[in-house]
């Protein structure tokens, strides 16, 4: 038994050894143990699970709360030691600029007042009625983007397993410099020091960042604002009309002889330097008439190709940030006249009365 056993052993370890490498050659990925180390498990800042991830993977989602881990984030440092600084220095800048637009304001109903009111003092009254009106609502509207907070993201729980449900971070993000989540539309705004919710930018002429708490004051803002501006421009052209010191017509006789080029532009020339001359005699009230002309519009220009972008982006569901970001790729927002009821807080119920434009259900495609 003992010799059968011993003489049998070789044979079959050979057998076996050589099928084992035909096995090898055959099925080499089968004997590919990875061993598990350290560096590929961490730690999600959601819910505190530990999960395995590759080392290579810039980014991970949790499978149970659903929130978006670094794992190459860059620690900050505190940048915002200067923070307080900032907003006084925004705030005193908004202040500066409310006292500036009453004062242009005041000007430009001081500078109009004597020509409306030559008309009759009911057109007078009705037409500085309309200006106080108009300058309220754009100043109000303005220090409401100002200094109303743009929209800071809800605070919600996160760091422990049972404190977090399934999918209650779905896409939320960690903000190192808030060092708290961050929602999917939330972006952080390092000139204000705080995350914005549906932030669309910051601007520096308010002091402030446009997000979901006051975006819809700077929209009104920007309405007032055009529509001021077009009223202060028409009715500054017809003040200084009134009060403009008469120029010499003899430049007009010229048109009933014959036409030639030379003559033309001698005839421009002479109304040019008539014009010129004239000024020197023109009252203060026109030089203020014709600062407050040449200012409303050009900022009447600017205000309206702001305007038209924000209510594009409006139409299209999107923030200006959220449109940059989505440049490159087909967006998840659909263009829609239902996004300014939504925007503008209409309740649905309203839409009933006018089922023919707003209950369509139509969609506007790319």
């Amino acid at each position: 038994m003992d010799f059968a056993d011993s003489a049998t052993s070789p044979t079959t370890a050979m057998r076996s050894s050589t099928s084992a490498a035909d096995y090898d050659v055959l099925y080499p990925e089968e004997h590919n143990v990875a061993s598990v180390s350290d560096d590929h498990e961490t730690t999600c800042w959601g819910c505190g699970l530990r999960v395995l991830v590759s080392p290579h993977v810039p980014a991970f989602k949790c499978f149970w709360c659903g929130a978006i881990s670094y794992q190459s984030i860059i620690k900050y440092e505190n940048q915002n030691q200067n923070f307080r600084w900032r907003r006084l220095r925004d705030r005193c800048f908004v202040s500066i600029l409310i006292v500036f637009m009453l004062l242009v304001i005041c000007g430009g109903i001081w500078a109009i007042y004597p020509a409306v009111v030559s008309l009759g003092y009911i057109y007078g009254g009705v037409n500085i009625l309309i200006a106080i009106i108009l300058s309220i609502f754009t100043l109000s509207t303005f220090s409401l983007s100002a200094f109303r907070s743009a929209g800071a993201p809800p605070n919600i729980l996160w760091g422990s397993y049972p404190a977090v449900t399934k999918g209650a971070l779905e896409n939320y993000r960690f903000c190192e410099y808030c060092a708290k989540p961050k929602s999917p539309r939330a972006h952080h705004c390092r000139s204000c020091g705080m995350c914005v919710l549906d932030m669309d930018h910051h601007c520096p002429f308010i002091g402030n960042c446009v997000g979901a708490a006051n975006h819809r004051h700077f929209i009104l803002f920007l309405i007032s604002a055009i529509i001021g501006m077009i009223y202060a421009s028409i009715m500054s052209v017809y003040a200084v009309y009134h009060i403009w010191p008469t120029l010499n017509h003899w430049q007009i006789q010229l048109l009933n002889g014959a036409f030639s080029q030379k003559l033309i532009m001698r005839m421009l020339k002479d109304i040019f330097l008539a014009f010129m001359s004239s000024m020197l005699f023109l009252p203060a009230r026109g030089l203020v008439l014709i600062y407050l002309f040449i200012a409303s519009v050009s900022i009447e220009i600017g205000l309206s190709v702001l305007l038209w972008q924000q209510l594009c982006f409006i139409y299209e569901g999107k923030t200006y940030l959220s449109h940059i970001s989505a440049s490159g790729g087909e967006g998840t927002a659909v263009k829609d006249c239902q996004n300014f009821i939504r925007f503008f807080g209409f309740p649905y119920t309203r839409t009933r009365y006018l089922p023919s434009f707003f209950g369509s259900k139509k969609r506007h495609k790319k």
